[in-house]
């Protein structure tokens, strides 16, 4: 079933969560142990992210440094495959322009298809560390809406060349992300929600957030992207805050505010398992308020909160 029809169709707020592909060479048995910590609060769906290949310099040993390309996750479709199989939960890897070729997205797709992956969740992506500003690989894409004309010409029986595919299967299914502090390089949130009403237009049927701690501005994204026009379902991207360094680490990283009521209640706390429990509790009330306002699913982001984030779910599922 497809993710829309999976939040759509539930009587309470879904449940869900993101996951990262394992550490190339470190195998796959962490993950299952997540899935198998959160199976309890019934996902309707797991995300999985998509990495691109980065540039890493090896050290020759005679003063000479190599440069290569690594892909430090590889896996997303395996991975997604593997859970799918395994847990019968729907699986939503993330098809990025970042890194990728027009040709590289093909196969992605014709993979996904033999293995009866159909949801998607479709991404510019983050640019490469080496670079000063996004540049999209030679035969990418720069903007997640042209990944979205391919993906729609797919589900046309239409390849990338123009030819026709002989055999076409269930189509994709796929959301967007969304940013209620709007995209760092957007200039103001109106454009950011154009844009945002530009990939609805383009067969988006729903959209994720970024993760934010101030559900005000939730709200307020919410209200002003109706006003647009925008129906689809805007799902909240949530994770606890877990260490005091966070405080620092997620407004650089993520570009959004911590509101200020948080940011003095973490930094009262005198180590980081108390940093922990705050984290915690202030989760837990924004997830009650959201679900109070009836929003169809939470989406979580997992990465180093699986516990935090089990020990929300257990208070508000």
């Amino acid at each position: 079933m497809r993710v829309i029809d999976l939040i759509k169709d539930n009587k309470k707020t879904a449940f869900s969560y993101e996951i990262l592909p394992p550490l190339k060479g470190t195998g796959i048995g962490k993950l299952h142990e997540t899935v198998e910590m959160l199976k309890e609060f019934d996902p309707k769906y797991i995300n999985i992210t998509t990495h691109r290949s980065e540039y890493v310099y090896q050290d020759m040993g005679n003063g000479m440094f190599q440069r290569n390309r690594l892909r430090r996750r590889p896996g997303t479709v395996a991975v997604a495959a593997a859970i799918q199989n395994k847990y019968d939960i729907t699986v939503v890897p993330h098809l990025l322009c970042s890194g990728f070729t027009k040709e590289e997205t093909e196969y992605v797709l014709l993979d996904l298809q033999f293995l009866g992956i159909t949801d998607l969740l479709v991404l510019r992506g983050d640019k490469a560390k080496h670079e000063s500003s996004f540049v999209p690989e030679e035969g990418g894409y720069r903007y997640a809406l042209e990944l979205q004309e391919q993906i729609n010409n797919f589900n046309k029986g239409i390849f990338v060349d123009g030819s026709p595919i002989k055999a076409v299967d269930t189509p994709f299914s796929y959301g967007v992300a969304c940013y209620p502090e709007k995209h760092e390089e957007c200039p103001n949130l109106d454009t950011d929600i154009y844009w945002l009403k530009k990939k609805v237009e383009a067969s988006a049927e729903y959209a994720v957030t970024q993760l934010f701690y101030d559900n005000q501005k939730f709200f307020d994204f919410v209200a002003k992207a109706r006003e647009a026009g925008i129906t689809i379902p805007i799902i909240p991207g949530i994770k606890p805050i877990k260490r005091a360094a966070q405080l620092s680490v997620v407004p650089k990283t993520f570009k959004v505010d911590l509101p200020e009521e948080l940011t003095k209640e973490v930094m009262k706390c005198k180590n980081d398992e108390a940093v922990k429990q705050v984290g915690i509790e202030w989760c837990v009330a924004q997830c009650k308020e959201l679900i109070a306002h009836g929003l169809p699913s939470i989406h979580f982001y997992s990465v180093a909160a699986v516990d935090s984030i089990k020990e929300v779910a257990k208070q508000i599922y």
